[in-house]
């Protein structure tokens, strides 16, 4: 007889899987009433400083 397994045991479903990297880019930017607005971005921990730059310009 094959083992039960319990509910709560961790198992190892997402080793298989690539994983990458990744960090969220907040930028902020004024609008002309003088509020702020805020822009989310996931993008890849290697790809920041490219993100930041593109932003700024």
């Amino acid at each position: 007889m094959a083992k039960k397994v319990s509910k709560n045991q961790r198992t190892n479903r997402g080793a298989d899987a690539g994983h990458r990297n990744m960090a969220k880019v907040i930028m902020a930017s004024k609008k002309q009433n003088g509020h702020y607005e805020f822009r989310q971005k996931m993008v890849e921990a290697s790809q920041v400083q490219d993100e930041l730059k593109a932003a700024r310009s």
